[in-house]
């Protein structure tokens, strides 16, 4: 079967298509499932270029969609034919976060053999259903960036009808809080450094923007829209760059979701000025298997879709990853077999 993988020490030059044996049929527990779909994420990069170091030939890709081929004994939650999509904590099943899951060890693409192959043989618990009627390309968006945002803004908000959020950039996760804080009730104001995206946000729902290259301390600008009274939540991607804007820009009570390192690993923050705003910072990474199971089932009640910027080839994955390296897309950049 074909596969992408890594020779170390990494780089977008050191991607292969790689021909290795078929994983054959599941055992007690697993399922086969073929592979159609996956999508990018910021993780995946860093795993890509040598930033975070992994196993030579590591088969790459924390996201994949697909279909059950096969199900070993014991299996019932799956059938031949059913449309699946994997989970990033394979070893999460529920509950609150603890010691395995504070690093990528069990995460594919990264500790473990990834999603960028034909054929995967995992355990069942490795994935969910997918929503129903969603394309392949669209569930691969699922795993990582969206069921951040969905744990961000409702597991651990928890967000509530007529709330504030304030998301940065227009990645995969900003592109998905501001879609799930529109459908229930809240008002949105998103910041990007291009007009274009900002215009294109405020059709998403976004009902204010800011140019943070017009305002480099545009929470300012976030207390201007708020009558000095800031936000309640606030998806933070950026990391150290932009944390001391968040900070600023919070509302007393208020609730900051640390996801992204897109700035940095570290850096000077506000503390005295956030201490008295007496909020709170949560640092996550994705969530459980049962939280994805509650958001597609969400998914499927709201008719949220997917923001699908570009679909590349797997074979194509180092020009996928320079895409996203560009700075150009708006959403997901998804992979297709």
């Amino acid at each position: 079967m074909k596969a992408i993988t890594l020779k170390q020490p990494g780089g977008l030059d050191h991607i292969c298509v790689s021909e290795l044996p078929d994983p054959g049929q599941p055992g007690r527990g697993e399922i086969r499932v073929a592979i159609k779909a996956s999508s990018l994420n910021f993780h995946d990069l860093l795993v890509a270029n040598g930033t975070s170091p992994t196993a030579d030939d590591r088969i790459l890709m924390s996201d994949g969609a697909g279909i059950v081929e096969a199900v070993g004994e014991g299996v019932d939650e799956f059938a031949p034919g059913d449309a699946v999509v994997s989970v990033f904590f394979p070893n999460w099943p529920a509950g609150q976060p603890f010691d395995g899951v504070s690093n990528f060890s069990q995460t594919p693409g990264d500790g473990q053999q990834g999603m960028a192959a034909e054929y995967v043989v995992r355990p069942a618990t490795a994935f969910t259903h997918a929503p129903a009627g969603w394309s392949h390309e669209e569930s691969a968006t699922i795993t990582t960036a969206a069921l951040t945002a969905w744990r961000a803004l409702v597991v651990d908000g928890p967000l509530k009808a007529g709330d504030t959020v304030l998301t940065l950039g227009t990645g995969g996760v900003s592109i998905a809080a501001i879609q799930l804080a529109k459908t229930m009730g809240a008002r949105v104001i998103a910041t990007s450094s291009s007009d274009d995206k900002l215009q294109r946000v405020k059709q998403l729902g976004a009902d204010d923007v800011i140019n943070y290259r017009t305002h480099p301390q545009w929470s300012a600008e976030v207390m201007r829209l708020t009558q000095g009274q800031g936000v309640d939540h606030i998806v933070e991607v950026g990391g150290p760059g932009t944390l001391s804007e968040s900070m600023l820009s919070v509302k007393t009570g208020g609730h900051i979701a640390l996801i992204g390192v897109l700035t940095g690993v570290q850096g000077e923050v506000p503390t005295a000025a956030f201490m008295a705003r007496q909020a709170r910072l949560q640092g996550l990474i994705v969530a459980s298997r049962r939280d994805q199971q509650a958001f597609v089932t969400a998914l499927e009640q709201t008719g949220i879709r997917p923001v699908i910027d570009t679909t590349f080839k797997f074979e194509q994955l180092a020009d996928a990853f320079a895409h996203q390296q560009s700075g150009q897309h708006f959403g997901k950049i998804c992979l297709q077999w």
